[in-house]
């Protein structure tokens, strides 16, 4: 441990030496987590040049005060810059016809919320839009999803880390344990039924009417509720 502490002094004193040296002994930490996205459209040797440069960060920005092995500190940086990568590429897809609903139905929200002073519920949007009920809820909770994973929920050392980054992925142990920290850390200062609605929308994969359904409450009240929280979430991460 204390070696590796020495190296990444060094390495981020501008010793070229000590950042290829620690570079070569992660090699197959970062192939380790590439193999997790394989089967997903792209090289795993790209996927390995992308993974690479979340080590890189990782050796710039690790403090020994963190209190974690190196390792620990790496695998969310590296998972982190693989899986901004795949979605940057695409990874998060919503279809172009759930897109264009999307488009039609976010003018729509707009022009009927400032008629009625309000958010609309989904049947005046379906009403207004000439789309069915189905298909603005759909819409509505896929893009909401995407746009709420790419909330940035801390930001410093040069980079940034989003809801999705956060969230546990795969089987890694380090990952898990750095991922359980923060997740509860985030989660502490929520009411149960928050700390429910983000846990059953995140973890779960719920939708926003399932949800609804659990709680006995309507789809536009846990949509309003989870704008709510991850706004709550983003303020006191990024403050």
């Amino acid at each position: 441990m204390e070696r590796i502490f020495q190296l990444l002094k060094q390495a981020q004193q501008g010793d070229k030496e000590a950042r290829n040296t620690l570079v070569e002994e992660n090699v197959g930490l970062v192939w380790s987590i590439v193999r997790r996205f394989t089967g997903r459209g792209h090289d795993p040797e790209d996927l390995f040049q992308i993974g690479t440069i979340g080590l890189l960060k990782a050796i710039d920005y690790f403090n020994a005060d963190y209190d974690v092995k190196f390792s620990t500190y790496a695998v969310p940086m590296i998972t982190g810059e693989i899986k901004r990568f795949l979605r940057d590429d695409g990874m998060i897809k919503v279809s172009r016809t759930i897109k264009d609903h999307g488009v039609c139905i976010k003018k729509y929200i707009q022009e009927l919320s400032d008629l009625l002073g309000r958010e609309p519920a989904p049947s005046e949007i379906a009403r207004a839009s000439g789309l069915s009920q189905e298909d603005v809820i759909t819409a509505m909770e896929a893009l909401s999803q995407v746009e709420s994973l790419h909330q940035v929920i801390y930001q410093g050392d040069g980079s940034s880390i989003e809801l999705m980054d956060k969230l546990e992925d795969g089987k890694d142990e380090n990952e898990q344990v750095i991922n359980r920290f923060f997740v509860r850390d985030m989660l502490k200062d929520l009411s149960p039924q928050e700390q429910k609605i983000i846990l059953w929308r995140y973890f779960d994969q719920e939708t926003q009417s399932q949800i609804a359904r659990k709680l006995g409450i309507s789809q536009v009240q846990v949509s309003r509720m989870e704008k709510k929280i991850l706004q709550g979430m983003r303020t006191r991460y990024t403050d």
